[in-house]
């Protein structure tokens, strides 16, 4: 019982340390391409993270299912939202920020 908690916890945390890392790259990066990039990247890892910690509180095999499905279906929608808001970028001919 105490081991379960610790993974849980730990995963939820790790979790939300990706979230804040995405939120970071979202303030800080210099143009749209690269906080896409962290905003996803976070995304994906924060959520795949928060969700394993919850589905090994949960412990029963259909939330487990479910919360792999949600995840699935964020992933597939994070990827396709970013491409399209990268083309729609591209074709406002914003350029990728260059190091001068």
């Amino acid at each position: 019982m105490i081991l379960i908690d610790i993974i849980s916890v730990t995963s939820i945390t790790v979790g939300v340390v990706f979230f804040i890392g995405g939120i970071l790259g979202v303030l800080r990066f210099p143009d749209i391409y690269c906080r896409l990039h962290a905003l996803t990247k976070a995304d994906n890892l924060g959520l795949g993270f928060v969700l394993f910690g919850l589905g090994v509180q949960s412990g029963d095999p259909a939330v487990i299912l479910k919360l792999i499905f949600i995840w699935i279906l964020v992933v597939i929608a994070s990827a396709t939202s970013c491409y399209l808001i990268a083309q729609a970028a591209l074709r406002m001919n914003i350029e990728p920020w260059r190091k001068p």
